[in-house]
């Protein structure tokens, strides 16, 4: 009895199998291997969310340039749609005044000048007239008003403009009113 000569303690080092924290090196060592395994685990998982959180932070920041963007882009889209009349009645005086006296020759002038002056502010702010005479028709840019038999024109082009239609940086904001030919009937 070992116990008894050593004061009832026991050698270190020296514990019994069966008592709790008997574990030998093997095991202890397979223990951590497996409690390494499974952090590695862990930060795997973890890492591929901190991308997927960080590609879709990235898409939510382009997404919101791409917003911002068209924002300032087509922001004066309404301003546009209200004043293009103007320039439309503004337009039909001038037309208008070349049938009129002498003394309405000066209002003409002055009409033109507006006109002009008109015209310089849409062409600042990026909104463009689309006069598409002569060719092809296309409803994405155009709106067919009627369709004339025409000897000299291709069938689906347009002959003439009835109404200016107007695009804001390449954006349709009103179509090209517009006639287009058709083939001239048989017989």
């Amino acid at each position: 009895m070992g116990t008894e000569e050593n004061g009832g303690r026991t050698a270190p080092g020296a514990q019994s199998a069966g008592m709790p924290g008997s574990a030998t090196p093997l095991a202890e060592l397979e223990r951590l291997q497996q409690a390494l395994t499974e952090a590695e685990e862990r930060a795997r998982a973890h890492r591929e969310q901190y991308l997927r959180a960080v590609a879709e932070l990235d898409n939510v920041r382009k997404r919101a340039q791409r917003d911002i963007e068209a924002a300032n882009r087509y922001g004066l889209e309404k301003f546009a749609a209200e004043l293009l009349p103007v320039r439309d009645s503004l337009e039909l005086a001038v037309q208008s005044a070349d049938r009129a006296d002498v003394d309405a020759r000066s209002l003409k002038q002055g009409q033109e000048a507006t006109l002009q002056l008109l015209a310089k502010a849409l062409e600042r702010l990026g909104i463009a007239p689309i006069s598409p005479v002569g060719e092809t028709f296309d409803p994405t840019r155009h709106e067919a008003m009627l369709a004339q038999e025409s000897a000299g024109a291709k069938p689906d082009t347009v002959l003439q403009v009835v109404q200016t239609g107007y695009e804001l940086n390449g954006r349709v904001i009103r179509p090209a009113r517009v006639i287009v030919a058709k083939a001239p009937a048989e017989g």
